[in-house]
C-alpha cells in the first residue's frame, strides 16, 4: 500500500462519535495499537438506572440477611438481583454490537469478533 493509500485510507476510517471524540481506527489497526473508546451510547441512562436498581435490591439482601429474614425469602431477592445485572448486560451487549462492533467492522478490526466471542462467553457463564 503507497504512502497515498494509506492516507486515503485513515481518511476514510476517521469518524466522530455522538460526543465528539475522534478515533483515527486505520492508524491504530496499522500500528498495532489496541484503542478502546470511551463514548455515551443510546442507552447509557437506561443503564445507569438499571444499574441502581439492581444495587438497591441488593442492599435489600444484605438488610434482608443481617435481619435474620427466611432463606426463601432472600433466595427471591437474589433472584431479583441477578436478573436485573443480566438485563443491564443485554442492553450494553446490545449496543456494543450495535456501535462497538459496527465501527470496528468498518475499520477492518478482524480481532473484535474473537474479542466479542470472549467477553460472550465470561458473560454468559
Amino acid at each position: 500500500m503507497s504512502e497515498g493509500d494509506i492516507q486515503e485510507h485513515i481518511h476514510e476510517h476517521n469518524h466522530t462519535h455522538e460526543h465528539d471524540a475522534q478515533y483515527d481506527h486505520a492508524y491504530c489497526h496499522a500500528h498495532g495499537i489496541a484503542h478502546t473508546h470511551n463514548h455515551v451510547h443510546e442507552n447509557q441512562k437506561a443503564v445507569v438506572n438499571r444499574l441502581a436498581r439492581a444495587i438497591g435490591h441488593l442492599e435489600k439482601v444484605k438488610r434482608m440477611v443481617e435481619e435474620g429474614y427466611d432463606c426463601s425469602e432472600v433466595l427471591i431477592q437474589l433472584a431479583a438481583v441477578r436478573s436485573a445485572l443480566d438485563g443491564t448486560g443485554k442492553v450494553i451487549l446490545k449496543d456494543h454490537l450495535r456501535h462497538c462492533m459496527v465501527d470496528a467492522v468498518a475499520a477492518g478490526d478482524e480481532t473484535a469478533i474473537d474479542g466479542l466471542c470472549q467477553v460472550v462467553d465470561k458473560f454468559m457463564k
